[in-house]
């Protein structure tokens, strides 16, 4: 293999025949790094009970559920190709499979999911220590992994069934392979390069906006190597178009027609600004908010693990894909999900740095009492870490907004002793879970909220209820074939009582939701309405 260019701004030389002996050691290592991810995954799988962002369930779950099942809600970005199937096939391939077990009774078809995710998830957490451990060695990596699992972001959305889990699952496989990402290329198997490229076309077929990471590797590497035309026509384009090819077929026999996805879902966010229907946010959100609360109490150690290491390939990707994604209006969290087990590899490299220093071979100087009476930096910052982020983890896992997951949970169990008939949702559109989580076909209605090119500025259905909710209600009751069953948060709930009560409809469930508002009124709890009857 050619070598490439000096990195002048790379420190890191190759690892040491030391190292070199532990890397033939990796197999085991791996085995064993996996077997605790996976287990502490699963467990935190299991730990999610709260509602955090809609395309969770209507993105994955519901078209899943759908292709699997027979039914379930495709939303209009379906009806319009602006989605590729390739991420709902695998949670339909799973639904099929626990169906084939008998397992999908109502609280499996909750968990089951994320349970898969959590595989995923484990997968990205061993490719993280794997890296780590290529750039920085097995101190650093053990640290990374810790700073991983102990961020409470990660435990709050890594095991979700968004497309940017699966997405930053397979952006820490991809960069693991890349043979530009790493200090040196000359231990780097010859094929490295073509698996990094395989796992970055999946990534940009899943997610489109994934480019954005995979443009400035691709550049790098570019850049780096002296067998450019070999990397341009004999290993981006074929790979490339292998998968897009892949994608396109799937997405044909899915939707009956050639649809090319990424392409849609570009023009749609880019080139029309249709995200910015969702909501905007200043250019500097993900630096003074979003990135910053993800990272929460190890910013600063990922600044001083920037600083120190100097690898300035990884933190240039940080500073990429955060600058380009801010030039968009639409922003949401879980976009820079990809880079935030980034951004916790120079948080190992920082936590891995506190030593005590001043004596040779890490030795401590003066008196071994006084060491022993107080606790090291690396203890206190790791006492710190824990006691700021695991609290955090919990409560949005475990409390908050999870009113709209119980209030599902309960229905899926009503409807299996066929104590449901039907069900209208009453409350800001895709508010709850759908048929994925209630997993029997019955009649169900929710407020839309399409986007319309053709009525902009009128407001949909779920603004309308929003901002009049009984005369809203009134006006849709005169239509309406009686469900069995309404559900509403508090908050609408105390104006509609009266109008519910007096189409003999009675409360015969409450859950709480959450304590403080995100963006609307406070919505405390959801309550369940039914017919007098039942």
């Amino acid at each position: 293999m050619k070598r490439r260019k000096n990195d002048s701004s790379n420190k890191h030389p190759n690892l040491s025949k030391e190292e070199e002996k532990q890397e033939n050691k990796s197999p085991d290592s791996s085995k064993k790094v996996l077997a605790i991810c996976l287990g502490f995954r699963m467990l935190n799988a299991l730990l999610i009970q709260t509602y955090f962002n809609p395309d969770e369930h209507w993105q994955a779950l519901e078209v899943a559920h759908r292709i699997a099942f027979g039914y379930g809600h495709l939303t209009w970005e379906w009806k319009k190709g602006i989605r590729s199937y390739l991420h709902p096939m695998l949670f339909a391939l799973f639904y099929k499979f626990i169906a084939f077990l008998g397992l999908d009774t109502p609280w499996f078809m909750m968990r089951a999911p994320r349970l898969l995710q959590s595989v995923f998830s484990a997968v990205g957490d061993l490719y993280l220590y794997k890296l780590s451990r290529v750039l920085f060695g097995d101190g650093v990596a053990k640290w990374a992994l810790f700073s991983q699992l102990a961020n409470w972001f990660n435990f709050f959305c890594f095991n979700r069934t968004l497309s940017n889990s699966l997405e930053t699952v397979l952006t820490l496989v991809g960069l693991y392979y890349w043979p530009c990402m790493r200090s040196s290329s000359n231990k780097v198997p010859s094929d490295s390069r073509k698996w990094g490229l395989a796992v970055a076309a999946l990534a940009c077929a899943i997610r489109p906006t994934s480019a954005i990471t995979w443009v400035y590797v691709g550049l790098l590497e570019l850049y780096l190597t002296h067998a450019r035309l070999r990397f341009l026509f004999m290993e981006l384009i074929p790979i490339g178009t292998l998968v897009l090819g892949f994608m396109c077929l799937v997405d044909c026999l899915l939707y009956g027609s050639w649809v090319l996805a990424p392409l849609n879902f570009l023009k749609f966010n880019f080139l029309s600004s249709g995200g910015d229907y969702y909501g905007t946010h200043k250019w500097h959100w993900y630096f003074t908010q979003g990135f910053t609360v993800m990272l929460f109490s190890f910013l600063p150690f990922c600044l001083a693990g920037i600083v120190k290491s100097k690898y300035w390939k990884l933190s240039g990707l940080i500073a990429w894909v955060l600058g380009l994604y801010s030039i968009l209006g639409h922003k949401e969290f879980r976009f820079v999900l990809p880079v935030l087990p980034i951004s916790l590899i120079f948080s190992g490299y920082s936590l891995a740095a506190l030593e005590e220093h001043g004596a040779p071979n890490g030795e401590r100087k003066g008196p071994s009492h006084i060491h022993k009476k107080w606790p090291s930096k690396k203890q206190l910052a790791i006492c710190f870490l824990l006691a700021t982020n695991i609290p955090m983890a919990l409560y949005m896992s475990l409390v908050h907004q999870r009113g709209t997951e119980d209030v599902m949970n309960y229905l899926s169990k009503e409807a299996a002793r066929e104590k449901v008939k039907s069900i209208l949702f009453l409350m800001p559109c895709h508010a709850t879970p759908y048929y994925s989580t209630l997993h029997r076909n019955l009649p169900m209605r929710f407020l839309d909220c399409s986007p319309s090119s053709e009525e902009k500025g009128i407001p949909d259905e779920s603004d309308r209820f929003m901002m009049d909710p009984v005369g809203f209600a009134m006006d849709f009751a005169k239509t309406w074939s009686c469900p069995s069953h309404i559900v509403l948060f508090d908050s609408e709930e105390k104006k509609l009582r009266n109008f519910l009560v007096s189409h003999s409809f009675r409360e015969v469930r409450r859950f709480f939701h959450a304590h403080f508002k995100v963006d609307r009124d406070l919505q405390a709890s959801v309550v369940v309405y039914a017919t007098s009857g039942l």
